[in-house]
């Protein structure tokens, strides 16, 4: 090749080009891309050793080697220098060539500029690893296959979920994989018509469900890969549904059965009901709904805490499932409430299942060594003459229970909608009584405690009292349970409270202090600001903590021992008298007695009533007072209505007592009258 003849066709190539001298090794011609290249101008590089541009080992041989005459060629990838020191990498090709007017050849080096190629190789590998880091890094199981069906990758996701063996893995043999698949899913045959499908739609998505041998349950997508409009492969993604079905069946568990007894709750049975109910329209039948509440579950739960509590539960609902035929379904709707739904049953039918579960739950139980009775209160409601969905009936069930409690427990009673009188008058009440909380309708009046020694002024009991416009003198026996049933007893506990208070700072000013008792309920009692309400309240009105008095029940002490223990020292830290009220009535123990910081018993009065014919009564007030002489404990006995029983309690040597043989309960102004002329006790 003439190189001189050729200069101005090889000046336009887009290559850089050097003429280098066989002999000198100096470079003698080079066109424009190669000054470009070297950001050198053509005469700094003629006449520039060939060795000061070239940056490789490789390249200084092979010049020594031209230069003694035994190199001709050589083509690969190497480095040069360009103007400024820094070497670039280039595709370089040297050839021997004639030149015209030279003493012999020439030798022709040919460079091709690969930053552009090597950039682009990088941005390729980049993208392959993040491509290979995201494979690796997600939860779903990946396969790559291409057009025709091959593998070209997978990630160990993959691997984990079909559980591919390790000589399959690193074999790469896509027949073994694609066969250990096949035989690891559960129907080899649908598994096998759904990738025929795909195999037939190479443009379509699927989405399907694979389930496997080992239990897995596979969420598999797959998306067609597109290279220039065209299918160029098929990716696959396999996902672990076994973990999220089994904590959503968990959760459906937790949602629509009680998780104590395991029992349907009231959403599924409006569910299974609401199924039924669709049968039972079409063809005319009929069902029944019983609501069953257990009787002194309260005061078992109170008195034995919860964990016993639970257990009582759980032995309850067996014994009412037993009731039933296996078609009925029993629902816990509530704390001790189960709801029955007896399936194409008549009255009669209905009937027969209540006293089949009266009778059940009469029967005796026995737990850690305490024997005791439970029973329950049932209601029922007949689809359709009572409702004619679910809800109303349980309402209608519900109210009939009531009525049974009412009337005095452990009986069953069949809906009237008289009830739903009863009903709106106990709305009507409850809005009434928290108008009059608002309005200052309500009224205390005071019942003396009175020395049986020497028939002195001891203290008061402060009563709450309260006259409607309309309803009229409101008896204590009917709002004081609705208020605790809708918790607004707190309220009203905390006005008697204060006024109590307010009532008895009036007494000690004026000279005549007078312990005031207040009765507690167990719900005011748990406020965790209670001992801080007590004190304020003390605070606020400047009273003596002695001259108040603060009755509590046994259960209300025995239902969180340890807690009540501590609100209880810290009671009568402030100074204030602790009383038990109702003593007889609940589940009190000595060793509670004994650790407790009280300071008086009060006889409830149905032990009272029977005094002094009654040989149990007898029995029972008796050993309760010497008792509470052992443990230095004052006794109060309620309810005292005759002298003779005054003179029984006397010759037992009570304390003191208080009943309507002295007086009922006065407002202050007819209580001061009344005990003006008593004097105090000399004993």
């Amino acid at each position: 090749m003439s190189v001189h003849r050729h200069a101005s066709v090889l000046d336009g190539v887009l290559e850089a080009v050097w003429l280098v001298h066989p002999q000198s090794l100096r470079i003698v011609w080079v066109n424009g891309a190669a000054c470009a290249l070297l950001g050198l101008k053509g005469d700094e590089l003629v006449d520039k050793p060939v060795v000061e541009l070239t940056a490789t080992p490789e390249d200084m041989f092979f010049w020594e080697d031209v230069a003694a005459g035994f190199a001709h060629s050589i083509h690969s990838d190497t480095l040069v220098r360009c103007a400024d020191g820094v070497a670039i990498p280039v595709e370089r090709k040297v050839s021997r060539v004639s030149a015209d007017g030279a003493e012999g050849p020439m030798y022709l080096v040919g460079l091709r500029d690969l930053r552009p190629q090597r950039q682009a190789e990088d941005e390729l590998e980049r993208r392959l690893a993040e491509m290979r880091a995201t494979m690796e890094s997600t939860g779903d199981g990946i396969l790559v296959l291409d057009q025709h069906g091959k593998v070209r990758n997978y990630n160990r996701r993959f691997v984990e979920l079909w559980s591919v063996p390790s000589f399959i893995v690193e074999s790469r043999d896509d027949d073994k994989l694609f066969a250990h698949m096949a035989g690891g899913v559960q129907d080899g045959e649908s598994y096998r018509t759904a990738l025929e499908a795909i195999a037939h739609a190479p443009e379509a998505e699927t989405n399907d469900i694979v389930l496997l041998r080992s239990g897995r349950m596979l969420e598999r997508v797959s998306l067609p890969q597109v290279s220039r409009s065209r299918p160029s492969g098929r990716v696959f993604s396999y996902r672990d549904l076994t973990e999220r079905l089994e904590a959503q069946k968990r959760i459906e568990t937790l949602a629509y059965t009680d998780a104590l007894t395991g029992l349907p709750n009231r959403l599924m049975l409006t569910q299974r009901v609401n199924t039924a109910l669709k049968t039972i329209r079409r063809t005319g039948g009929t069902f029944a709904t019983l609501f069953i509440d257990l009787d002194r579950f309260k005061n078992i739960n109170d008195s034995m805490g919860q964990a016993f509590g639970n257990r009582v539960l759980i032995e309850a609902a067996q014994r009412i499932q037993q009731g039933l035929r296996e078609v009925d379904i029993l629902s816990r709707v509530g704390g001790d409430e189960f709801v029955a739904f007896l399936q194409e049953s008549d009255a009669f039918g209905a009937e027969i299942v209540a006293r089949r579960i009266l009778k059940l739950l009469e029967a005796p139980f026995l737990m850690e060594d305490v024997k005791f009775s439970l029973g329950c209160s049932i209601g029922v409601a007949m689809y359709p003459d009572d409702g004619r969905n679910i809800e109303d009936l349980i309402q209608c069930a519900d109210m009939a229970m009531a009525c049974v409690k009412d009337r005095g427990r452990g009986n069953f009673r069949f809906y009237q909608p008289q009830m739903n009188v009863d009903l709106l008058s106990r709305m009507k009440m409850d809005h009434a009584m928290r108008q009059a909380l608002a309005q200052g309708a309500f009224r205390l009046h005071y019942q003396p405690q009175i020395s049986l020694c020497d028939g002195s002024l001891l203290g008061a009991e402060a009563l709450v009292r309260w006259t409607d416009a309309e309803m009229g003198v409101v008896s204590p026996a009917n709002f004081i349970p609705l208020a605790e049933e809708s918790g607004f007893i707190i309220n009203i506990g905390n006005w008697v409270m204060d006024e109590a208070v307010r009532q008895a700072v009036v007494w000690e000013q004026a000279g005549n202090p007078v312990v005031v008792s207040v009765n507690v309920s167990a719900l005011q009692f748990q406020q965790p600001d209670f001992v801080e309400r007590v004190a304020s309240s003390l605070r606020g009105a400047g009273l003596t903590p002695a001259l108040l008095e603060l009755e509590l029940t046994e259960s209300i002490l025995v239902r969180d021992a340890d807690e009540a223990l501590a609100r209880l020292h810290a009671l009568k830290a402030l100074g204030v008298v602790l009383a038990i009220d109702d003593f007889g009535t609940g589940y009190s123990s000595l060793a509670y007695l004994k650790k407790f910081p009280i300071s008086k018993l009060k006889i409830d009065r149905t032990f009272v009533m029977g005094l002094p014919a009654d040989e149990s009564d007898r029995a029972i007030v008796g050993a309760t007072i010497a008792m509470a002489r052992a443990l230095k404990l004052s006794v109060v006995a309620e309810g005292v209505e005759t002298e003779a029983q005054r003179d029984f309690l006397q010759g037992l040597q009570c304390a003191s007592y208080q009943g309507f043989l002295c007086s009922p309960a006065l407002p202050a102004e007819d209580f001061e009258k009344l005990v003006s002329g008593l004097h105090p006790c000399e004993a």
